[in-house]
C-alpha cells in the first residue's frame, strides 16, 4: 500500500477499518491491543505492543500477543484465549467473530483457505495461551518462521466456514483489492 497502514484505509462504510475493529471487539466484550507500533494508530488511542524482535516476521507479532495476553492473564481478567485478527480486513462481521470466539474448545481455532493448499488462517484465530505460548516460545528459540507449521504442531482445528464467510476474510494487500467486495 506504498507505506500505508493498512488499518487506517477506509472500509465499505468510509470507517477506517481499526476503528471498525475496536467497535467489534468492544460490541462483543472483547478487550483489544494492537501489535506493532506504528506511528499512524497513536491518535486512534488504541493500546499497543511491540512485535517480539526474538521472531521473524509475523510469528514475531503472534508471539508478542502471546506473552502479552500471559502478563494480562496472572490479573483478575484471568485471559485463557487471544483472538489474533488482521487490521486489512474490512469484510469481516461481528457474527463471523462470534462464531470464532464461541467455536469448541481447542489449543487454536482458525479457518482454512479452500484455494493455495489448504493454508491455516493465521490472523483470524483463537489461541489457547496455556497451549500455543509453550510451543510458540520454542519455535522462536529454534528460528522457525512458519506460521503454518506452528499451527500445525500445536494441533490446530479447523473453523468450518461456508464460501459467504471465507469471502469475510478477504485482506487488502494491495491498491487493487481495495475495491473487492466480500
Amino acid at each position: 500500500m506504498g507505506g500505508k497502514a493498512k488499518g487506517l484505509l477506509p472500509g465499505p462504510g468510509g470507517e477506517p477499518i481499526v476503528s471498525r475493529w475496536v467497535r467489534i471487539f468492544g460490541q462483543l466484550g472483547i478487550a483489544h491491543v494492537l501489535v506493532g507500533e506504528h506511528p499512524a494508530y497513536t491518535s486512534f488511542g488504541i493500546p499497543t505492543i511491540p512485535d517480539d524482535v526474538r521472531a521473524p516476521g509475523p510469528v514475531g507479532g503472534l508471539l508478542a500477543l502471546l506473552e502479552h495476553a500471559n502478563v494480562c492473564s496472572r490479573g483478575p481478567s484471568h485471559v485463557i484465549h487471544v483472538v489474533a485478527v488482521a487490521c486489512d480486513m474490512p469484510h469481516v462481521s461481528e457474527t463471523l467473530v462470534r462464531k470464532l470466539i464461541e467455536a469448541a474448545p481447542a489449543p487454536i481455532v482458525a479457518p482454512r483457505a479452500p484455494r493455495e493448499g489448504g493454508f491455516w488462517e493465521p490472523f483470524f484465530a483463537r489461541y489457547d495461551v496455556g497451549a500455543v505460548l509453550p510451543v510458540a516460545r520454542v519455535w522462536t528459540a529454534e528460528k522457525r518462521p512458519s506460521l503454518q507449521g506452528l499451527l500445525n504442531a500445536c494441533g490446530a482445528s479447523e473453523l468450518p466456514l461456508d464460501a459467504e464467510q471465507l469471502g469475510e476474510l478477504r485482506d487488502w494487500d494491495a491498491p487493487e483489492d481495495i475495491d473487492c467486495a466480500p
